[in-house]
């Protein structure tokens, strides 16, 4: 099951991406802030396919939730699918 809730979130973040791209009008602080957080959630990624998840890789879903606040007064477009990637985020205990 693990590996389903990681593919689910790996086509998530492409779809995120395409929207981003579709977007076009993403100031530069939320494109760095989206930039860190999708390598964080690469890296939890595969720190869990090899079992190495630590401490360190919780509060993600917690920070997606934050920059879905912050895209729904610039981008309100945007909003939902960053707070529906916290919300599986979450789900998965990341």
């Amino acid at each position: 099951m693990q590996n389903d809730n990681d593919a689910n979130l790996k086509a998530h973040l492409k779809t995120l991406h395409r929207h981003l791209q579709e977007t076009g009008e993403v100031d530069t602080e939320l494109q760095m802030l989206l930039r860190q957080l999708d390598g964080d959630i690469n890296r939890v990624l595969e720190r869990r396919a090899e079992q190495e998840l630590d401490s360190n890789t919780y509060g993600l879903a917690s920070r997606t939730q934050e920059l879905a606040a912050r895209f729904a007064v610039r981008h309100p477009r945007m909003a939902p699918a960053l707070r529906e990637l916290g919300n599986m985020l979450s789900n998965m205990g990341i």
